[in-house]
C-alpha cells in the first residue's frame, strides 16, 4: 500500500507543479500592475516604476519565460513567492491567512462528509418514506443555492435568533470579538464566530455527499454479499454496515477527490460574507489589485488543497479495499 500511496503521491506533486507553473504563466500575461503606478495622482516618475517592478520581477518589460524563471528560482531556493506590487511580502501576507482557511474548511469538510454520508445512509434504508423524502428536498435545496447565498441566508437566520432570545447567541462577523470573562472566554469567542461559517461550508458538502452515499447504498443493498450476510443470521442493520455500507463507502472516497476544488471555491464566498480574512479573501483581493504573485501564491494554495484531497481519499480507498493495498 505504501508503494501505491507513493506512487499516487509523486503524481500529485507534478502535476501541482505544472499546474502552478501554467498559473503563474497566465497571471504574469495577464494581469498588469503596471497600471496601477500609472493611476497614481500626481503621476510617478517611469524610471522609478520600471526600476520597482524590475525589483519585485513584476515588469512586462521583462521577458515572460525570465521572470518564470526568476519566481521559480526563488519559490524552490527559498520558498519565496515574492512581491506584490506594493513591495509587501506574499509569504507574510498568506502566513496568517492560511491557517484560518485551513481550520475552516478542515472543520467543514469533516463534518460535512461524516453528516452526509450518515444521512445519504440513512435515507437509503428508508427509501421512499417520509425520512427519505425530507432528506431528499432539503439536500437538494442546499445544492442548489449557492455558498454566497446560503451564507447570507445563515446570517437572517442568526440576526433572527438573536432578536427573538434577546442574546447573542450567534457571532458571524469576523473570526474574533468582545472576550467575555474567564480563561476560555477566548476559545468559546473563536467557536461561536466559526460556528456559522462552518455550518454554512458543511451544508454544501452534507447535502452533496447524502445523494452520493444514498445512490451507491442503493446499489449495494441487494448485492449477493449482502444477501448471503443475511443468509448466515447477520441482522439487516448489521449487515448493511458491515458490508453494504462499507462498499459503498469505496467510491463516496474517490468523489471526496473531486469535491476539493469546489471546497476551496466555497471558500472563499463564505471568507467574503463573514469576514473572515483568510487565503480566498486574500485571493479575490490579489486578483483585483493586478497582484501576479498573490493569485499565483492563492492558486498553489488551492492545488495543494486538492492534491491534499485526493491522498486522502487514496488513504481511504485503500483502507476499504483490500485489492488496492496489492497493487
Amino acid at each position: 500500500m505504501l508503494q501505491y500511496l507513493a506512487r499516487r503521491l509523486v503524481s500529485y506533486v507534478v502535476l501541482l507543479v505544472l499546474a502552478v507553473s501554467l498559473v503563474y504563466l497566465l497571471a504574469a500575461s495577464q494581469l498588469d500592475p503596471r497600471s496601477l503606478y500609472e493611476l497614481r495622482n500626481p503621476p510617478l516618475d517611469r524610471a522609478a516604476v520600471e526600476a520597482s517592478l524590475r525589483a519585485y520581477n513584476l515588469s512586462d518589460a521583462t521577458p515572460l519565460l525570465e521572470r518564470y524563471r526568476t519566481w521559480l528560482a526563488g519559490v524552490v531556493t527559498s520558498w519565496d513567492w515574492g512581491r506584490t506590487p506594493s513591495g509587501a511580502s506574499v509569504n507574510e501576507e498568506i502566513g496568517t491567512r492560511v491557517w484560518v482557511s485551513v481550520r475552516l474548511m478542515t472543520l467543514g469538510s469533516v463534518l460535512g462528509t461524516v453528516a452526509g454520508v450518515a444521512l445519504g445512509a440513512w435515507s437509503a434504508t428508508r427509501r421512499h418514506r417520509a425520512g427519505d423524502r425530507v432528506v431528499t428536498l432539503a439536500s437538494l435545496l442546499v445544492v442548489s443555492t449557492p455558498a454566497l447565498v446560503l451564507g447570507v441566508v445563515l446570517q437572517i437566520v442568526a440576526v433572527r435568533v438573536n432578536q427573538a432570545t434577546g442574546t447573542q447567541v450567534f457571532e458571524f462577523l469576523g473570526e474574533t470579538g468582545r472576550h467575555g470573562d474567564g480563561v476560555l472566554a477566548p476559545v468559546a469567542d473563536r467557536l461561536q464566530h466559526l460556528l456559522l461559517p462552518t455550518l454554512a461550508l458543511a451544508a454544501g458538502q452534507a447535502a452533496y455527499f447524502s445523494r452520493i452515499q444514498r445512490n451507491l447504498m442503493l446499489d449495494t443493498m441487494g448485492a449477493e454479499h449482502v444477501r448471503a450476510a443475511r443468509a448466515r443470521g447477520l441482522r439487516r442493520a448489521t449487515a448493511l454496515r458491515r458490508h453494504a455500507l462499507r462498499t459503498a463507502l469505496v467510491p463516496t472516497a474517490s468523489y471526496f477527490a473531486f469535491t476539493v476544488a469546489g471546497l476551496v471555491l466555497g471558500a472563499t464566498f463564505t471568507e467574503l460574507v463573514f469576514g473572515w480574512h483568510g487565503m480566498g479573501a486574500f485571493g479575490m483581493a490579489a486578483i483585483a489589485g493586478q497582484d501576479v504573485n498573490g493569485a499565483v501564491a492563492f492558486a498553489a494554495f488551492g492545488g495543494v488543497c486538492v492534491a491534499a484531497g485526493a491522498l486522502l481519499s487514496d488513504l481511504v480507498v485503500a483502507a476499504l479495499d483490500p485489492r488496492v493495498r496489492l497493487r
